[in-house]
């Protein structure tokens, strides 16, 4: 007598993912919705995350129109929305997956993001940076220091602890700094040369007679404004490369020089 084989059908939901979350997706399941299959048990976060779309990216999870949080267990035949961080609808009604913004944004850099980090500096934004960082270093400090996570790996992003995060689409050093400007509507908190672009340290004014041994003859002859790192102690001024910096900052974030400099 051979043998009887039943095949029980796996429960299945249909998704679909809006705006730049598509950006995360095989061409096919892009801009539409799609039906997928789940374990029993299985958790949003974990479907969406299988799915190649890191938890920081998103906001905002509908499931049969209703709000939901990350942990959610799927049921069969749900319907679930997932909608992009700093996405322009109005979702005061809707729980959000993280307490709140960051009032005053700090960033930490993933190692491919070196530059990146130093104009974010110029723009004065507290951003950190390690060349030998590790995954693991960096998802505990974003978590620990309620630091916004910058990176072009997706899995990093995936780390459970990290609440804050973005994945950065472009490759140019300057598209980087736009894209990331435009998404979280940084430029009206811009506070150009108010940091060390070299160590992240704050940026002071300093009399020139308290520094002046330290200067070259050319510039201790020509300039009388001078700013001073408090962490690393590197010396700044206003030279040749101030007004090439002025017109970079122009051009990315078209604001930034009417708040306080350094």
């Amino acid at each position: 007598m051979g043998r009887v084989r039943l095949l029980i059908a796996m429960p299945q939901v249909s998704l679909r993912f809006y705006q730049e979350l598509n950006d995360f997706l095989p061409s096919p399941m892009r801009g539409r919705s799609f039906e997928k299959t789940f374990t029993p048990g299985q958790s949003v976060k974990h479907l969406i995350e299988n799915l190649g779309v890191p938890h920081t990216e998103v906001e905002i999870i509908l499931v049969n129109g209703q709000s939901v949080d990350l942990n959610r267990q799927l049921q069969q035949d749900d319907r679930i929305s997932v909608y992009p961080m700093f996405e322009s609808l109005d979702v005061t009604p809707l729980l959000r997956l993280r307490p709140g913004p960051l009032r005053t944004p700090r960033f930490i850099a993933d190692a491919h993001l070196g530059k990146l980090a130093r104009h974010l500096r110029l723009l004065g934004f507290d951003t950190l940076f390690f060349n030998q960082a590790g995954d693991r270093d960096l998802a505990a400090l974003s978590a620990g220091e309620r630091r916004i996570l910058l990176t072009r790996d997706r899995a990093l992003l995936m780390h459970r602890v990290i609440t804050h995060g973005c994945f950065i689409h472009a490759i140019e050093p300057q598209l980087q700094l736009r894209e990331l400007i435009q998404r979280l509507d940084l430029e009206r908190q811009c506070k150009p040369f108010t940091r060390c672009m070299t160590c992240n340290g704050r940026l002071q004014a300093v009399g020139k007679n308290r520094i002046e041994a330290k200067l070259p003859n050319r510039v201790r002859q020509t300039y009388n404004e001078f700013w001073r790192c408090s962490d690393c102690g590197r010396i700044y001024w206003k030279g040749g490369h101030y007004r090439q910096l002025r017109d970079f900052i122009s051009t990315v974030a078209g604001t930034g020089l009417t708040q306080s400099e350094g």
